[in-house]
C-alpha cells in the first residue's frame, strides 16, 4: 500500500503538500493526514477525494502528546504501508525575545519543531524503501541566528542539520531527504508567531502553493535543500561566507523576526 504521510495538514504548507502530492505520486493508495483540527482535516479529505479520488486516513491529534505515536505505530504494524513520502510540516514559532517569552511557549516550540519531527521520522523509517522521500520543513531562519526569535531559529537550524545528516545516512538505501527553507510565507503561522516586522519582509511574503511546487520539484531532483526565491538564496549564500560577527550584525539590523 503506497502511502504519503503529512503533518500539519490542516492548513498552510501542510495542506498544500497534501493537495500537490497526488500529482507527484500518481499511484498513491492513501494519504495519512495529521493535525489537531478535525474539522479542517475532514474538509481536506473531502476535497482530496473529490479532486483525486485518493483515500485519506485522518489523525486529529497533537504531535506533542504520546498517544498519537501509539496510534500511528499500531496502524503501521497492522497495515505495513510502503511510505513513499513523509512530510514533516507541523511547526510553531514565536517572534519575541527569550526574556519576553513564556517558558512553556519556548519549550513547546522545541517539542514540536524538533522532538516530534525526529520521533515521527524514526517511527516511519522502517516502512520506507528505495526511492522514498522525507521532506522536513525548515526555514531560511536556519541559515543564521535570529535575534528576536532565537529559539525558533535554533529549532529550524536543528531541522536543517538533522535533514542533511539523515540524508547522508540513508543514501545507501536510496531514501532521499530534503529540507525546505522558505522565507516568510502567507499562512496562518503569523497569527500565533506574531506579524512579520518591517515592510521589506512583508514584500518578500511567498504564496504557499508556489513554495510547495518548488519544494516538490527539488524533491524530485533529490536536492538536499530547497530554497524558494532569489532573496532567500542570497541569504543562504551570505550566511555561508560572511564572518559570524557580520552575520550577527546584519540579522540584528534587519530584525529578521519575520523569517518562517
Amino acid at each position: 500500500m503506497k502511502t504519503a504521510i503529512v503533518t500539519g495538514a490542516s492548513s498552510g504548507l501542510g495542506s498544500e503538500f497534501a493537495r500537490q502530492i497526488p500529482k507527484f505520486y500518481r499511484n498513491l493508495d492513501e494519504i495519512w493526514l495529521i493535525a489537531r483540527s478535525s474539522d479542517k482535516l475532514e474538509q481536506l479529505r473531502e476535497e482530496l477525494t473529490r479532486e483525486s479520488g485518493i483515500y485519506c486516513r485522518i489523525y486529529d491529534s497533537d504531535l506533542t502528546r504520546d498517544y498519537i505515536y501509539y496510534h500511528l505505530q499500531r496502524d503501521l504494524e497492522a497495515l505495513k504501508p510502503d511510505i513513499r513520502m513523509l512530510v514533516n510540516s507541523a511547526g510553531t514559532g514565536c517572534n519575541a525575545p527569550v526574556s519576553q517569552s513564556d517558558t512553556d511557549t519556548l519549550t513547546g516550540m522545541i517539542q514540536l519543531n524538533c522532538v516530534a519531527l525526529t520521533h515521527l521520522t524514526s517511527l516511519c523509517l522502517p516502512y520506507m524503501n528505495r526511492g522514498s522521500r522525507i521532506v522536513n520543513m525548515a526555514s531560511a531562519a536556519a541559515f543564521a541566528p535570529q535575534p528576536g526569535a532565537a529559539v525558533y531559529g535554533a529549532t529550524k537550524s536543528y531541522v536543517l542539520s538533522f535533514s542533511r545528516a539523515l540524508g547522508r545516512e540513508l543514501a545507501d538505501k536510496m531514501i532521499f531527504v530534503t529540507a525546505v527553507c522558505p522565507g516568510p510565507v502567507e499562512t496562518a503561522f503569523f497569527r500565533t508567531a506574531g506579524d512579520p516586522a518591517g515592510g521589506a519582509r512583508k514584500k518578500l511574503m511567498a504564496q504557499p502553493g508556489k513554495v510547495v511546487r518548488k519544494a516538490l520539484s527539488d524533491v524530485r531532483k533529490r536536492r538536499r535543500v530547497s530554497v524558494y526565491g532569489a532573496a532567500m538564496q542570497g541569504a543562504r549564500t551570505a550566511a555561508k561566507i560572511a564572518p559570524d560577527r557580520l552575520t550577527d550584525w546584519f540579522m540584528n539590523k534587519m530584525n529578521t523576526r519575520s523569517l518562517t
